[in-house]
Order: structure tokens, then sequence, then C-alpha cells
């Protein structure tokens, strides 16, 4: 399904930029750049996030760069914080990417609390976010699922909120349903589920919950065909939104018969 097939009144926003997908990607994991090309085209979207601390944008001479297969007139890139630690390594990680990507103010935003669980630092991620607003960048923020903690980074000024639904990397799928629905129902901005997503399924529940949009990074990549599972991604979030916008069936403690018998005449 292509996506003028959705509906042409569900418009996906970011600070004030419409974009035809829902589905967000990374770029890191994959074998070589030819393949982590081949798999962000199979995957339709338009946002791709790079981890500037790990990934050469021209900052290296001499070594492979990732523009040259990511094209910054086909793609919004993404900057992001990963590998940061405190908000003062991560506001420097933002700024550096403002000036590598000619003052681009659009910026993932990502603490981390420590390298075993990947878990979000929420009092560093806080600093660094109101630092980040108030420099004008347009921040969007990896999160823990704090329903309370969200509405606060919302609040600032963040312009999307991304909570895990897994750790990071771990594909374990949807964990959270309960307080992923609380974030989603008060939020005033996109969200965005960020980490946790194992296979297509997992995607399309994300959307199904009423999640805008969902980004992933090494369900692809470490897939044992990352083109194909891309391709899997692209349609399960459409699947998932259409579902989300229909509305599913009541759920019953009984079965339904799905023909009516009242009223009817019996020899």
């Amino acid at each position: 399904m292509s996506s003028q097939h959705l509906p042409p009144s569900d418009p996906f926003s970011i600070a004030g930029v419409t974009y035809a997908s829902r589905l967000l990607v990374g770029t890191g994991k994959y074998r070589d750049l030819e393949e982590t090309r081949l798999a962000i085209e199979a995957s339709g979207a338009n946002i791709v996030t790079v981890a500037v601390r790990r990934t050469n944008l021209g900052q290296h001479e001499g070594e492979p760069n990732l523009l040259d297969v990511i094209d910054p007139a086909r793609y919004t890139i993404l900057p992001n914080t990963a590998g940061c630690y405190d908000a003062a390594s991560a506001v420097r990680t933002c700024r550096l990417a403002r000036e590598m990507l000619d003052d681009h103010r659009l910026v993932k935003l990502e603490v981390l609390a420590d390298q075993r669980t990947l878990y979000p630092n929420v009092i560093e991620t806080l600093a660094a976010a109101e630092t980040l607003v108030a420099e004008g960048f347009e921040v969007m923020v990896y999160t823990s699922d704090d329903p309370i903690l969200a509405k606060r980074l919302e609040a600032i000024g963040c312009v999307a909120i991304m909570p895990l639904a897994a750790p990071i990397g771990s594909g374990l799928g949807i964990q959270n349903r309960y307080t992923l629905r609380e974030i989603i129902e008060q939020a005033r901005v996109p969200v965005i589920v960020d980490a946790g997503v194992g296979t297509a399924s997992d995607a399309s529940i994300a959307m199904e919950l009423g999640c805008d949009a969902v980004l992933m990074n090494t369900a692809i990549a470490e897939a044992g065909q990352p083109v194909l599972m891309a391709q899997a991604m692209r349609l399960a979030l459409q699947s998932g939104r259409l579902a989300f916008l229909a509305g599913r069936m009541p759920r019953r403690t009984h079965a339904s018969a799905s023909s009516p018998i009242d009223g009817r005449f019996h020899a």
C-alpha cells in the first residue's frame, strides 16, 4: 500500500513539517553503506537518524561518508546524541551537528544512564532539553515510559516525545502498553515509540495503540534480510495506523453470532 492510499486528512507533522512516512529509521549496525542505502530506501522513511559521535558526516576526511548514500536533499537527517551520558556532552553534540549540517535545528536528544541497559538518564535529559530548547533547537527526546516525565518534557518545549517500548536493541516488543497509552492520551505533540521493536507485528501494535510514528534501527539492521524487513516494517506501520483510525471491535468475554437470528421464522 502506498502512502497516497492513506486518509488525506491524517497528516504526520513534526515541528511544522509534514512527512509522508511515519517510519523513522537509523543508520547503524548494517554490514556496509550499500546495505544501509538499500534498507532505508525500502523502508520508505523520510527521516533518518544519525549518531553524530559515531558516524562520519564529513568531519573525517578520507573515510566513508554516510551522506554519500543518504542524500540530505531526499531525507531529513536527524542528528542524535547516542553515546552521551550527561547533559553537557549531549548539548555539545547537538551544537556540533548544527555546525556540520548548516544550522540544522532538528535533533534527537538521548542521554543514557548506563551501558548495560541504555535506559535514559531522565535528570540529565531534562537538563539538556531545557538548554537545547532555549538555544533554538527543535528537540525530539528519547525518554522512559513515564507519563509525568513526558508531560514535563513537552512543557519544556520538546517537539516530539519518544518513549521506549522496551530496552534499546532488545527486540522484546511493546512491553508497556498502559503507560504508552497514558503518554499518548495526554500529549499534544507527536509520540514516537523509540526502542524495543523486534519485528513487524511490534510496530503495528505501537501504531494501533495510537502512537504517531515508530523509530527503529536494530530490528531492521540485524534481521536476516534487512532490506526485506524494512519493507515489512513499512507495511506494518501503514496497517497499524489504518487499524487505529478504523477502531477495533469491542473485546468480549464470550462469542457473539455473526448472523443474528432474532425475529426469524422457524419451521
